[in-house]
């Protein structure tokens, strides 16, 4: 269930140019791992809820009868484009939350921080 959950930060938040994103499940999944063994019941059925809603509303966002990991790729982001600055407070609450949770990962990565050339953690 990870991987699903990992897919959705990856459509997220995909690499460009020098720059990786969280499209690499062996960074991506581990960190969801730790993070729901060690966060809040509470906040982690949220992100859970907030990965749910993005999978199950492209016919919401842009049309598209399927479920986000069928749709094509440019399909895919133009859901989420979408689901960032839908007129439904809960579509764009739900953004926010995977967006919060994919940056703290994101930011974290070893690899990411020394491109940025920071320290690791």
């Amino acid at each position: 269930m990870l991987r699903l959950w990992a897919w959705v930060l990856g459509v997220i938040f995909p690499s460009s140019g020098a720059l990786p994103g969280l499209d690499r499940p062996e960074v991506t999944t581990p960190a969801l791992a730790q993070i729901r063994r060690d966060a809040p019941l509470l906040f982690w059925l949220g992100f859970v809820g907030s990965g749910l809603l993005f999978v199950v509303s492209p016919l919401i966002t842009i049309g598209w009868p399927l479920p986000a990991p069928l749709l094509p790729r440019d399909a895919c982001d133009r859901h989420a484009a979408a689901m960032a600055g839908h007129a439904l407070y809960p579509m764009r609450l739900a953004m926010l939350m995977l967006k919060t949770v994919g940056g703290a990962i994101w930011g974290g990565d070893a690899e990411v921080r020394l491109r940025l050339g920071m320290p690791a953690y």
